[in-house]
């Protein structure tokens, strides 16, 4: 443009146009391309903010996506380490809520049925693990696994678990429209487990120990609509909450062990 310019002026005009005329066109020539340069530019930043807009949605889909897996702590350890995450919790209390009679359900409803009262309670349950700041460890079937310390610890892992189970219980009971006929059994424990993620796809959080298996077996030896604990359970909770004696129990690769009844929260 400087060149074009030096030689515009100082050539001389062999076309017998006037000066304003030869100017115009020049001012034209340099704008023109200008101008169409800036809106391209323009267009082509307009269209990299949009993909990168869209880039970060994605993102953010795919970030949620991993949550609705992994605890989000879990979750970005192994994004920055790539690797097996499992440690080791001395203080865990654990839940099993089972269906009773879901075979006898299962043919007396059509599967989408069953499917449909099934997510009704449970999404019902995810509500009350965002409540007390639990986690939801899996669904399997009609089984539902809820954990309280982890990946985080905490003080009162045992009291939210018990008042979930205390919630979870009475909206099985009082159903406000009645359209799920459902009955459940609830266990608990408290102990020492180990959590965390094993193999390279489909990555799943889950918690291993013999705490968890007794509080399957809580669940198991249950009742319908009882939430059934262990001593241990008790020894830590039963100060803020009303715990019946169930006496001995014949539990199954445990042998006898003494178990309680929830029933409620005290009232002192």
């Amino acid at each position: 443009v400087l060149v074009s310019g030096v030689l515009e002026f100082s050539g001389e005009e062999g076309n017998h146009l006037p000066t304003a005329v030869v100017n115009a066109f020049f001012v034209m020539n340099v704008l023109g391309p200008s101008v169409v340069a800036f809106f391209m530019l323009q267009y082509f930043s307009n269209q990299k903010d949009s993909a990168m807009a869209m880039l970060h949605e994605e993102q953010a889909k795919s970030e949620n996506l991993l949550l609705n897996v992994l605890p989000a702590e879990i979750a970005e350890e192994l994004k920055n380490t790539n690797r097996t995450v499992a440690k080791r919790h001395e203080a865990v209390s654990v839940l099993f809520a089972d269906v009773v009679g879901s075979t006898s359900l299962t043919v007396k409803y059509e599967p989408e049925r069953m499917v449909e009262m099934l997510n009704v309670v449970f999404s019902y349950f995810d509500t009350l693990t965002d409540k007390y700041g639990l986690e939801k460890i899996r669904t399997i079937g009609d089984n539902y696994m809820v954990a309280s310390g982890v990946p985080s610890p905490r003080d009162d892992h045992a009291i939210a678990l018990a008042n979930m189970a205390l919630d979870m219980n009475s909206y099985i009971t009082h159903h406000p429209d009645g359209a799920t006929p459902l009955q459940f059994r609830i266990g608990m424990n408290t102990g020492s487990v180990v959590a965390g993620v094993i193999g390279q796809q489909k990555f799943h959080y889950d918690i291993w120990g013999d705490s968890v298996n007794t509080a399957s077996r809580m669940e198991s030896h249950g009742e319908p609509g009882k939430i059934q604990i262990t001593r241990e359970m008790y020894e830590v909770i039963g100060d803020e909450f009303v715990c019946v004696p169930r006496g001995l129990v014949d539990i199954k690769g445990k042998g006898e062990m003494e178990t309680w009844w929830l029933e409620g929260r005290n009232s002192r």
